[in-house]
């Protein structure tokens, strides 16, 4: 049994491991072992496992690691036929060119929702968003749509969560997630980041469930308040013929 628990260890070290390149494109030992919290040695030892297999390589003049060729084998086995990310993508562009500014796609993952796909405006100054980013549901316009408009458990295990932030208020909060389901529609300016607005409308598939949010997301200077109310009417209309190309 503890042999067991030991190689199941193993793995999720492993795959921590894995984990840490969401948001790295190089990383050397050290400052893996510091992001999983494990003594170098350990890691090492994990990193010439995954290296032998292709999940990752190493530079020999940095030192530093990567993903592995064999990451992109796998990824191309994917089932696209009814992956949100792929299937939605020319609605994003179609909207993006019509609105000018960042168009993403969120998906709720437990606690967190996590971008799945991003069309990047054309503007010099602009919005950048990096796929499979990770945010917390407790602010930004697609955190509060992916809770609104889903089950009511979703929202009690929100509420519930000891991450919660000290400086949002629970209550406004569960107000302002009633404001948007009269709306059908949310609106941050700079809550996650500073300088930083966005508008965020539901997206549900042709048998009525969640299935994604769309956002807007551009300075908050250009994308005032009154700018985002006109984007009201052009991001829900687009949310509905995306949700009739999902099953």
């Amino acid at each position: 049994m503890d042999e067991q628990k030991s190689t199941v260890r193993a793995v999720e070290r492993a795959l921590d491991i894995m984990l840490c390149f969401t948001d790295a494109t190089e990383l050397s030992l050290s400052e893996i072992a510091k992001r999983i919290s494990l003594h170098k040695s350990t890691v090492h030892r994990l990193l010439a496992s995954l290296e032998s297999k292709g999940f990752v390589l190493r530079d020999s003049q940095t030192d530093k690691y990567r993903l592995g060729f064999r990451v992109w084998e796998l990824s191309a086995n994917l089932t696209h036929s009814d992956d949100p990310a792929t299937i939605l993508l020319s609605e994003m562009e179609r909207l993006r060119e019509v609105l000018g500014e960042t168009i993403s796609l969120y998906v709720r993952d437990g606690l967190e929702r996590i971008r799945i796909q991003a069309v990047q405006s054309n503007q010099a100054i602009r919005r950048v968003a990096p796929i499979g980013a990770r945010m917390p549901l407790a602010v930004g316009a697609s955190s509060k749509v992916l809770v609104a408009f889903d089950e009511r458990t979703v929202l009690e295990s929100v509420l519930a969560d000891p991450n919660w932030p000290e400086n949002v208020n629970r209550q406004g909060y569960q107000e302002q997630l009633a404001e948007i389901l009269q709306l059908g529609y949310a609106m941050s300016v700079e809550e996650r980041e500073l300088g930083a607005a966005a508008i965020s409308a539901p997206i549900f598939n042709r048998n009525g469930k969640l299935v994604a949010a769309v956002a807007v997301s551009g300075p908050s200077n250009r994308m005032t308040t009154e700018v985002m109310k006109e984007f009201a009417e052009p991001i829900m209309e687009a949310a509905k013929r995306m949700g009739k190309m999902l099953k």
